[in-house]
């Protein structure tokens, strides 16, 4: 099965609803019901227990949503907030995931990451902590499709947004070629999502606030609108 174009998808502005936050044991039927509501983009946490406190998912769940999210021409933008993540890169691509993201905190060798996530065949991301510099990512910029910006500390569903993520967005968004998609993620809901896309951000995940809800599409459609998401 052919796979989206992750950088064409990317370059619009985007709420990414986040899975770890969805009830999985409806998982795919989760998921359809935000691509039909009009997501294209599914994003993947995956924490291992050391780098962040919990452990959730890895490349099987990726895999098992691969070809639902493909088929209807979304892609699957994994979030890897694990240690050393260069080892686990070729995994998850062929796993099926599109773009894949790795912290800048987590690997004494982001440029050999970035390039090994390129080599797999997907599109390279990395993000920063609130508490690292967005001018970290300057140095790696050329390989960037995409920076995240971490608008709470990593690790846990459903914290506030911090306010200060949004001078960091616009200084990423300054910072890196305008071809990299800017992304932003926790605390995304319909009060803060506007603020983001008005500070550089394009890409918007959503957990708690879309499949925490009772009618997880027209909380999807609501975000969509307050960030003017396509």
């Amino acid at each position: 099965m052919s796979r989206p174009n992750a950088s064409e998808l990317l370059s619009a502005i985007r709420i990414a609803p986040s899975i770890l936050s969805a009830d999985f044991a409806r998982l795919g039927a989760q998921v359809s019901e935000v691509i039909a509501a009009g997501a294209r983009v599914i994003h993947v946490d995956v924490m291992d227990g050391h780098f962040v406190p919990p452990i959730t998912m890895g490349p099987i769940v990726v895999s098992a949503l691969a070809d639902e999210v493909h088929a209807a021409g979304a892609l699957l933008d994994v979030h890897l907030m694990i240690e050393r993540p260069e080892r686990q890169v070729a995994e998850f691509a062929k796993a099926g995931a599109d773009s894949i993201t790795v912290h800048a905190e987590a690997t004494p060798h982001l440029n050999y990451a970035l390039g090994a996530i390129k080599e797999a065949g997907a599109n390279a991301a990395a993000a920063v902590n609130p508490g690292t510099p967005a001018s970290v990512l300057g140095e790696v910029g050329d390989l960037l499709d995409m920076a995240l910006c971490m608008s709470v500390n990593p690790g846990w569903g459903g914290q506030p947004f911090l306010s200060s993520s949004l001078d960091k967005l616009a200084r990423l968004r300054a910072l890196l070629p305008a071809s990299a998609a800017i992304e932003v993620d926790g605390g995304v809901d319909v009060r803060t999502a506007g603020a983001c896309a008005r500070h550089g951000a394009n890409v918007l995940v959503a957990g708690s606030a879309i499949f925490g809800q009772a009618d997880p599409a027209a909380a999807y459609a609501a975000i969509a609108q307050a960030a003017g998401a396509v």
